[in-house]
């Protein structure tokens, strides 16, 4: 599983309804092979947890949960894609898309048992996100 998180002070998917967020995080994911349940529970609680907010000293201190934050989730097949050999990608790690689509159903699931202020992009779908990253801090999560 790869993420690419990034810290926003606001975010959309301009071609889905129901998609805007205010402070928080929007996460682009990508599962591989060998990917299982297990890692989708941790990446979770590491999402909720991750201190990547500023607290009164300017030093990144504060957790998602901490500021009541909200979180954007996009599913992204590309995180997976293999620049290093040749000008095309391979994705030969990717996972099969039918099982990454049950993933991410249960990404979703998990999500909102453990945080109420998450939403979600579409799975296989072409979408258009506007993003006002705030600061930038963007950070790559491989687990």
């Amino acid at each position: 599983m790869k993420a690419v998180i990034q810290r926003v002070k606001r975010a959309r998917i301009l071609n889905l309804n129901n998609t805007d967020i205010n402070k928080g995080l929007v996460v682009l994911i990508g599962f591989e092979k060998d990917d299982d349940e297990e890692k989708i529970k941790k990446f979770i609680k590491k999402l909720i947890n991750l201190r990547i907010f500023e607290d009164e000293n300017g030093k990144m201190n504060i957790s998602l949960s901490d500021i009541n934050g909200e979180i954007l989730i996009v599913p992204n097949f590309t995180l997976s894609g293999n620049i290093s050999k040749g000008n095309r990608p391979s994705f030969d790690k990717a996972m099969e898309v039918e099982k990454a689509r049950r993933f991410f159903e249960i990404l979703k699931t998990n999500f909102l048992k453990e945080y109420l202020h998450v939403k979600f992009g579409e799975f296989q779908s072409y979408m258009e996100i506007e993003i006002i990253n705030d600061g930038p801090i963007t950070l790559i999560y491989e687990i």
